[in-house]
């Protein structure tokens, strides 16, 4: 056996960057993913003979280490890089290209929809955080904070809900402040290119799974689909998976962390870290695919059709003229509707907004209904290394390199854990 080989269990985007930062260093890796294609949940759907998406997932400017991956991969190209732009009935926020801070000043004193008490609010509540380099004393519900900073009510309903169930898809009142103010610090008071929103104009299997999967498979990586590790254990060998029957030096374990707690089962060393991951609960994100005979005349790529919970719209008509995906994100009342009514109700929302609608085509609704973790204060996050030496853990949900730092459920989290895990392998000596 050679000195390292690496086993990564789990093809999502957590064990794609993990592999391709280890196959760039020369290091053998075998990837096993139990579905028949990689990227996790983050993939490509056929419907009817078309490309689309599990979910509408979006990028910003600040997702550095997706962007990275994205270039080493030829596919950054795909995205579509746009200002800042948040857009709702009765509200309208934009941000220019000026440097920071000036960019998000200005974007907030000519912001739509909002009182100059609001506007005041809101920028005394930034320059709050930054005054904290956006680190809490203590983490708490986001609702908490912004009552304890004297948000208005009109402001919370405009801003920062909409941006807290969009990047924790987590309702306020159940959010994480520190997780939350992460955020806020690497996209509104970032730089002005950090605010950008980036928008696919590919299907997810096309910007990473399959230019990864032939990435890792010229740099003589095995990848194996459809292919179910059963379970872990541990011996003089190395570690042993069972079900593919491979032993490996060491391991990197990217599955849904939902499945991970019986994955755990043959390390009792990990035993700990099974009882967090048990005590997860989990968000649904909901998408409707819709295509009409003809493209809607959306101003911009996306638009808020409503209050928190109503859906955002995403034109995407790099899959075909006159599709759009409708998302809803988080918990609610939506995911108890019948899908014929939910598909009037936001056929509805968009006659409001654009008046009335071309033929509709073909629709579909997909309910990923474990898509993340419910972000709560001072959640239990483990770390990519773990107390047992050779295994290490990747995936959104882990707490990074810089606990003080983390990311909620995104791409980038997934990414940037991945890439975490590889450079703590090349670390390793053995």
């Amino acid at each position: 056996m050679p000195a390292k080989q690496v086993a990564i269990v789990g093809g999502g985007w957590a064990g794609i960057a993990c592999a391709i930062e280890l196959a760039d260093q020369g290091v053998p890796v075998t990837l096993f993913e139990a579905a028949k294609q990689l990227g996790g949940r983050a993939r490509r759907v056929d419907w009817d003979g078309l490309a689309i998406d599990n979910g509408q997932h979006l990028m910003i400017g600040a997702y550095r280490e997706t962007l990275r991956l994205m270039t080493r991969l030829g596919t950054a190209q795909h995205l579509e890089r746009r200002q800042l732009q948040l857009s709702m009935p009765g509200f309208l926020l934009q941000l220019p290209r000026l440097p920071k801070p000036l960019h998000l000043a200005f974007g907030l004193l000519t912001a739509h929809g909002l009182s100059l008490r609001d506007k005041l609010a809101a920028a005394r509540f930034m320059r709050h955080l930054q005054a904290l380099n956006f680190i809490l004393a203590a983490d708490q519900p986001v609702s908490e904070l912004l009552a304890h900073q004297r948000q208005p009510k009109n402001l919370i309903e405009k801003l920062w809900s909409p941006l807290c169930i969009a990047a924790l898809n987590t309702p306020l009142q159940q959010a994480s402040a520190q997780v939350f103010c992460n955020v806020l610090r690497d996209s509104l008071a970032g730089t002005r290119a950090d605010s950008d929103l980036l928008f696919n104009r590919a299907d997810l299997g096309t910007l990473l799974a399959d230019a990864g999967e032939t990435y890792l498979r010229q740099r003589q990586c095995e990848i194996h689909t459809c292919s179910k590790v059963e379970a872990i254990t541990r011996s003089n060998l190395g570690f042993h998976l069972a079900g593919p029957e491979f032993t490996a030096t060491q391991v990197v374990l990217a599955p849904h962390p939902a499945r991970l707690p019986a994955l755990l089962n043959g390390l009792p060393e990990l035993a700990g870290v099974a009882a967090q991951l048990n005590g997860y609960t989990w968000q649904p994100i909901l998408t409707l695919w819709l295509r009409f005979a003809k493209p809607l005349p959306l101003p911009f790529p996306m638009l808020g059709l409503g209050d928190s919970h109503a859906p955002w719209v995403f034109e995407r008509n790099d899959i075909a003229p006159g599709v759009v995906s409708l998302v809803t994100s988080a918990d609610g009342p939506h995911l108890s509707l019948p899908a014929e009514q939910l598909r009037d109700d936001y056929l509805a929302l968009l006659a409001a907004r654009f008046g009335p609608l071309p033929e509709l085509l073909a629709w579909k609704t997909i309910t990923e209904k474990r898509a993340t973790y419910t972000c709560t204060p001072d959640m239990p996050r483990p770390a990519n290394r773990t107390s047992l030496p050779g295994c290490y853990l990747a995936g959104d949900y882990t707490a990074g390199a810089d606990v003080g730092l983390t990311y909620p459920a995104t791409l980038e989290g997934a990414v940037r854990s991945g890439v975490e895990c590889a450079r703590l392998i090349l670390a390793d000596p053995k």
